[in-house]
């Protein structure tokens, strides 16, 4: 079997967790180097998952010339120069989320991947969770009929000290935004999946507990193309972790308690029933998956560099009528 060849920049979190393990595991993978900055852990990383070679400068590993494609698993300030020299070297690009700072970074970053021929993805992995394509299906089905009402709930406390690996979400120029910006994205392309194109947006971006740079607290409105009105709230400030799921239909309703474990309840004048449809193992092969396939047979990424501004295009609507809030 033809195995893609990578080299993964960005040893952090989500690299440690599900990346470098989905890019070392799956059949369809060879991870040939990793880049880190801090160069004393890079070769522990590197033998850890199996790469053959560790960099400290991210700019000599994407000129590799084993290496097809590169996953840029950074802070998303570093992502625009990040793909863009990757595509310059003739290397495909898979993309943590968010895409970049903002939407003008993220056309630069297509048009490169354009220009040098190479595909363009970005990680929004809940795309490919069961559970969000049984809701399309339960949906397209009419059993719940007319979808009139969505509300998605996200919230995980945070508040981490000035020294952690992590606090760099609070500082604006780094992270681009607070909780909507960083973990909102994957709510707004689940709910694009579900119901297809944002007609029209609205929200509130506020600090209601924490004084710092970014929001810890949203709440955005939408209404899709199909009529649909949709609540996304968002929050680093309640102590409750939420992830919930909720469609209200003209005949019946869906409810997803806790969208990472795929359990669903399905109620209508028909049935009332509990269905389970759990996410993968590792939340991010499927995403690789589709990736690899994508760049073997030549087509786009499920998840591609135009989802990625779709999103930050709604974001940047999301913070715009807030502007003076945050």
């Amino acid at each position: 079997m033809k195995k893609v060849s990578w080299g993964l920049v960005g040893c952090g979190d989500i690299a440690q967790r599900r990346v470098a393990p989905a890019l070392c595991d799956l059949p369809g993978c060879d991870l040939v180097a990793i880049s880190r900055a801090r160069a004393h852990l890079g070769e522990s990383f590197a033998k850890q998952f199996g790469a053959r070679k560790w960099y400290s400068n991210w700019q000599e590993m994407i000129v590799d010339e084993e290496i097809e494609a590169v996953y840029v698993a950074t802070p998303v300030h570093l992502h625009r120069a990040q793909t863009i020299a990757a595509a310059e070297a003739g290397k495909h690009v898979l993309c943590e989320k968010p895409m970049a700072m903002n939407v003008a970074e993220c056309q630069q970053m297509i048009a490169a991947c354009r220009a040098n021929n190479v595909k363009l993805g970005v990680s929004y992995y809940r795309h490919f969770y069961p559970v969000i394509g049984r809701i399309k299906s339960v949906i397209e089905s009419g059993e719940i009929g007319d979808p009139v009402l969505v509300q998605i709930n996200a919230f995980e406390w945070f508040n981490p000290q000035a020294d952690a690996p992590r606090s760099w979400l609070l500082q604006k120029e780094l992270a681009g935004g607070g909780p909507m910006f960083d973990f909102g994205c994957h709510r707004i392309e689940v709910l694009m999946s579900i119901f297809g194109r944002v007609q029209q947006v609205t929200a509130m971006v506020t600090n209601v507990l924490f004084d710092r740079e970014v929001e810890d607290t949203a709440t955005a409105l939408f209404q899709f193309e199909r009529g649909t009105c949709g609540v996304l709230t968002v929050t680093h400030a309640a102590r409750e972790a939420q992830d919930t799921l909720d469609v209200f239909g003209s005949l019946g309703s869906i409810h997803v308690p806790v969208v990472n474990e795929g359990k669903v309840r399905i109620r209508s004048d028909k049935s009332d029933r509990l269905e389970l449809h759990p996410p993968a193992a590792n939340l991010h092969a499927p995403l690789i998956e589709d990736f690899i396939g994508a760049v073997m047979a030549d087509r786009q990424p499920a998840v591609s560099g135009e989802t990625g501004r779709i999103v930050a295009d709604i974001e940047a609507e999301i913070y715009g009528h807030c502007a003076g809030s945050h």
